[in-house]
């Protein structure tokens, strides 16, 4: 009988033992960033993607198919998503200010697991470096490894080696002068190694990391991964290019802007106009618009290369079991729909991203959800998975942890999803701030804090009209009236306070 209770007390002790020793293991967190990427992807439905380990990631855990960046452009997009706070809390809706500008005390997502003891680093573009911007070195263990966004290898693209109008927009020179620059290509198609090209050297930092981490198992590892492609240029090496049969690629269907849109509510060819041999004002030709459509998939396919070395590695390694991981696009890309290119817009190609969430013991692989998603709402999901205290602040936190849909993709913990843009209407500023559910997206366009009859309205619905043809605003009174009393939930956009 003694012995037998010893036995029991022995098992009993090693059991809790085994428990303790699990509660206190923390996992790393690996967060994806990729610029640019809109839902061209294989596991999205898109037959053309060549995009397989995109696809085997997302087959990991959960794919969100209805997940909105909360502004189409990329530093307030990653200032969303490190600081779980919307552009119309921050007030900052350009990529020159830095976020500290509007909360100097906040604390970012790496920053806080830096706190609670985690080793944060950044490799490639995570924060937005350039426009006058900066890194934040706060929320960083270790100084950010960066790369080049912009980079040619045949000096005929960069007008013979010389300083381009993006270049020196992305490495903050001559921000003062930039029109007095050359255009560099849109473009650059070669024969040459993954690692000539950023991506590539992000990965192998990448890989170098997660190998360290493997070295020092009591340390977890925050590693913020920022790859640069699709962003332009198209530069991808030669093979990417071969993947994709160029007459396979279909021209936007429809090249004109909603009908009865706001006429300030579109754009045209925005940055596309820094490159070559881009005309000044469009139409382009149908030779220009295919060839930028199969850069962008040729870039993507680039991209996941790199992306699938990275996951080799972590299985490699044995990590993958005791790793958290999201994959993030920080926005949309039009591709000639409504006649527009690039982003800035509150329209759906500009607005929607890809987002998987893979969390061992927690998703289920090859599991999906359209519970509307923004990417404020990654830093209260990864908080809660990690079993961190919720996030202090001192910033606004506008999400909302997802992982309950995490655990049961049927879950809705939110019927919406909100994004905003900035445009100027008869010289003044007005905010288009958007709810997306399931259906329908409505805009309301209007100065903060003037009255709701001020403003001008776009509704679309998604099942009856994906491509956005008609602005439904005037004919759909209930369903606006439904979805503006959504928009008061939400405080009115801020504007960024004044420096003293």
């Amino acid at each position: 009988m003694i012995k037998r209770l010893f036995t029991f007390s022995a098992l009993l002790l090693a059991a809790t033992s085994q428990a303790l020793h699990a509660a206190s293991d923390k996992p790393n967190i690996l967060l994806i960033c990729v610029d640019d990427l809109k839902p061209n992807i294989g596991c999205y439905g898109d037959a053309l993607a060549k995009t397989p380990n995109l696809d085997r990631l997302a087959a990991r855990g959960m794919r969100f198919d209805l997940a909105f960046c909360n502004q189409a452009v990329c530093a307030p997009s990653r200032n969303n998503l490190l600081l779980g706070s919307r552009s119309t809390s921050l007030g900052i809706y350009n990529l020159s200010d830095n976020f500290r500008k509007a909360v100097p005390d906040a604390v970012t997502l790496p920053q806080y697991f830096k706190q609670h003891g985690w080793r944060a680093e950044a490799i490639g573009k995570i924060l937005h470096t350039g426009h006058g911007n900066h890194d934040d070195e706060a929320s960083w263990s270790v100084p950010p490894i960066k790369d080049k966004v912009v980079e040619y290898l045949d000096p005929v693209n960069s007008a013979n080696g010389k300083l381009t109008r993006e270049e020196a927009f992305f490495s903050n020179q001559k921000l003062g002068k930039i029109r007095t620059l050359p255009k560099g290509a849109a473009w650059e198609n070669l024969d040459v190694p993954d690692n000539a090209y950023a991506d590539g050297r992000i990965a192998d930092a990448g890989i170098r990391s997660l190998q360290a981490a493997k070295a020092k198992p009591d340390e977890p590892l925050f590693l913020a991964l920022g790859f640069v492609k699709p962003h332009l240029p198209f530069t991808a090496p030669r093979q990417y290019w071969e993947m994709h049969d160029r007459s396979a690629f279909a021209l936007a269907q429809r090249t004109t802007p909603p009908d009865g849109a706001p006429e300030y509510a579109g754009k045209t060819l925005g940055e596309l106009n820094n490159y070559t041999p881009i005309p000044e004002n469009p139409p382009l030709t149908e030779d220009t618009q295919r060839t930028l459509i199969h850069g962008y998939y040729a870039a993507v396919s680039f991209m996941d290369a790199q992306l699938g070395r990275v996951l080799d590695e972590l299985d490699r390694l044995e990590l993958a079991q005791n790793t958290i991981i999201v994959l993030w696009g920080d926005h949309g890309w039009h591709l000639g729909d409504h006649g527009m290119w690039t982003k800035h817009t509150n329209y759906e190609q500009a607005n929607r991203i890809p987002l998987f969430i893979i969390a061992p013991g927690v998703t289920q692989p090859g599991s999906h959800t359209r519970q509307p998603a923004e990417t404020v709402d990654v830093l209260p999901t990864l908080v809660e998975l990690a079993g961190l205290p919720k996030h202090p602040g001192p910033q606004p936190l506008d999400g909302t942890s997802l992982v309950p849909v995490l655990k049961d993709p049927s879950v809705r913990v939110r019927a919406y999803a909100t994004h905003a843009f900035p445009r100027q209407r008869d010289g003044k500023q007005v905010m288009g701030r958007a709810i997306r559910t399931e259906r329908y997206r409505l805009v309301e366009w209007k100065e903060p804090g003037t009255a709701p009859e001020t403003a001008d309205l776009e509704l679309y619905d998604y099942q009856e009209d994906p491509l956005e043809t008609h602005n439904l605003a005037e004919s759909q009174a209930s369903v606006v009236k439904e979805l503006r009393n959504l928009l008061q939930e939400q405080p009115e956009a801020a504007r960024l306070p004044k420096q003293p």
